[in-house]
Parts: C-alpha cells; sequence; structure tokens
C-alpha cells in the first residue's frame, strides 16, 4: 500500500471517531423539539437539511429513531418516511463505503479462523442476509453499516435491500412522530391517526418473527432428514441436554447441548460448515441454535421440524434408548 493511500485512511478514520466523540457529547441536544425548530422553518431547504443530518447521524452513531419521529412531524407521513429512508440509506451507504476503503483490505488478509468463517457465511447469503438483518435487527443499525462494509457484498444488492427493508419500520415510526404532532395539535381525525399509527408500529414490532418463520421455510421434515443422513448428506447435531440424549437419539447425531451452541456460535460454525441440522424434543431449542449459527455465518443450518418427538411418531430408529 503505498504511502498516500495509507495517509487518506487514516485520515478518514480519525475524522470518523471525532466526528462519533462530537456526536457522543452532544447528543442530548438532538430531540425532536429543537430538530423542528433548526429545520422547520428553512422551507424548500429543509428536507435536504433533514436528510443530511440524518445521513450523518447514521455515520456518526446518533438515534435514527429520533430523526425518524421528527420526520413525521415536520413533514407528515408521506414525505416524512420518505426522507427519513432516503437519510438512513444515503447513511448506511457512506459508513458502509467508508468501511470498505479503510479496513476491508487489512481485515481480509488477517481474518482467519472463526472470523473468516463468519465473512465467509454472510458473503455467501449477500443481499439476504442484508434484508434479514434490517428486518430482523440483529445487530445495531450504525455498527452494521460499518460491519457489512469489511465483506465482498455488493454495494447495489446492500443498497436496494437496506433500502426496500427498512421502509416498513421507517413508515411505522414516521406515522407514529406524525400522530404525536396531532396529538399536541388537538387534529380533527385524531383518534384516527393514533389508531393508524399503533396499527402500523404493531406490523414492524410482528415482522420481525414473521421474517423469522419465512426463513424457516427451508426446515427438513423427519423424512427428509432420514434420507438426507442415509446419504450422508447433512450434519446433525442434537442440542438436547445429555440426560435426554441418552433417553434416545437419532444414529450418527452430535450430542451438543443448547446452552454450549449459545456460549460460542463462531465455534460450532468453524467445525461445521456444511450443511447442518439441528434436532431438540421440538424444534424450539433448535430454532434459537439456527439464528445463533445464522448470526456466526452458518447459512445452511436447518431446522428438524418436530424434534424427536415427530421422530418417533414417524417410527424412525432411535438409538440409546425409547426416545422422547
Amino acid at each position: 500500500m503505498d504511502r498516500r493511500r495509507f495517509g487518506l485512511r487514516i485520515a478518514l478514520v480519525a475524522v470518523v471517531i471525532a466526528g462519533i466523540a462530537v456526536a457522543v457529547t452532544f447528543r442530548d441536544r438532538l430531540t425532536v423539539d429543537a430538530l423542528e425548530v433548526w429545520i422547520g422553518g428553512l422551507g424548500p431547504g429543509a428536507p435536504w437539511l433533514f436528510m443530511g443530518i440524518y445521513a450523518l447521524a447514521a455515520v456518526f452513531f446518533l438515534p435514527g429513531s429520533v430523526l425518524t419521529l421528527a420526520g413525521g412531524a415536520l413533514f407528515g407521513p408521506v414525505w416524512g418516511s420518505l426522507y427519513s429512508l432516503t437519510g438512513a440509506t444515503v447513511g448506511a451507504i457512506l459508513a458502509f463505503l467508508v468501511s470498505r476503503y479503510a479496513a476491508s483490505d487489512w481485515v481480509s488478509r488477517r481474518a482467519g479462523g472463526r472470523l473468516a468463517t463468519l465473512i465467509r457465511g454472510v458473503e455467501q447469503e449477500g443481499w439476504r442476509f442484508v434484508a434479514f438483518t434490517r428486518l430482523v435487527p440483529l445487530f445495531p443499525y450504525n455498527l452494521l453499516n460499518y460491519a457489512l462494509g469489511l465483506t465482498r457484498i455488493p454495494i447495489v444488492p446492500y443498497v436496494l435491500a437496506t433500502f426496500v427493508c427498512m421502509a416498513p419500520g421507517a413508515i411505522a415510526y414516521t406515522y407514529l412522530g406524525y400522530a404525536g404532532r396531532e396529538a399536541i395539535a388537538g387534529g380533527e381525525n385524531l383518534i384516527r391517526t393514533i389508531l393508524i399509527a399503533l396499527a402500523l408500529l404493531a406490523v414492524a414490532l410482528f415482522l420481525p418473527r414473521l421474517v423469522t418463520r419465512l426463513r424457516r421455510g427451508r426446515d427438513l421434515t423427519v423424512t427428509e432428514l432420514h434420507e438426507a443422513l442415509a446419504q450422508e448428506r447433512v450434519t446433525l447435531l442434537d442440542v438436547r441436554s445429555p440426560a435426554e440424549f441418552a433417553e434416545g437419539h437419532v444414529d450418527r447425531a452430535v450430542l451438543l447441548p443448547l446452552d454450549e451452541l449459545l456460549a460460542d456460535p463462531q465455534r460450532v460454525a468453524e467445525a461445521h460448515a456444511g450443511p447442518v441440522a439441528l434436532i431438540c424434543r421440538t424444534d424450539r431449542r433448535s430454532a434459537k441454535a439456527q439464528r445463533a449459527l445464522a448470526a456466526a455465518g452458518v447459512s445452511e443450518a436447518r431446522v428438524v421440524q418436530g424434534g424427536m418427538e415427530a421422530w418417533t411418531r414417524a417410527g424412525l430408529p432411535v438409538t440409546g434408548g425409547k426416545g422422547v
């Protein structure tokens, strides 16, 4: 790396760190009321200033929820949603590009072991991982922008997935800000506005569960698991307790209690990089294990529907006992 480029990277990192320090120092002044005072009287320039502040907030780790609420109060539910979503997306792009330019090469050269496995898993999922984490926030939004910049996910899928999948939350919180302004002003349709805001918020809060269930649409039935094991196409991890495992388990299943998996999912991801099936008594613990492994970069972990209860009901062979 030439000295000029290295110097630019150091300068860029220094600017970001300084910006974060300033933002943290003055973050208490970032309120909905303060934003209305700063932006409300600017006329045609107000949306541009608002989107610029939102983009910088994403780069410097300021809370976006306050800005989204302010967008609804300042511009109404429709334009406020558009301005908030645009500002948040631009900020996500800036943080992504800063991270990619300043550190991605360095990380790719030095990443090994668990970190390398995690990065590979994220890159294999690509836009799907971006979409999932925007809809089901596994990491804080600001930190996620920088983290994704360290991967080789292409910029265009990153931008599209970010814009589209942040929209439900942006719309819900913008409308909530609009409802708050209507409540203060005592608008004629106040009750209807508040009910719509609460409905949108409920949808935004329910959406992560729905997305998680949709991702689990690739789960294995016990019949599919039996066939996959016969052809040695999958590693089966039994996440029950040792006592449950001793009572009866599927032949060739590997005992890995859920507590141990959750304590270090990246170690498990490194040890089992290929297709993995997860089984427990039903499928609740398996679902928790799948989420942990997905966050650690395992994209091919599938839950066995119904778990050992479904396995024994189907009359499939059990080793070591009479089953659950």
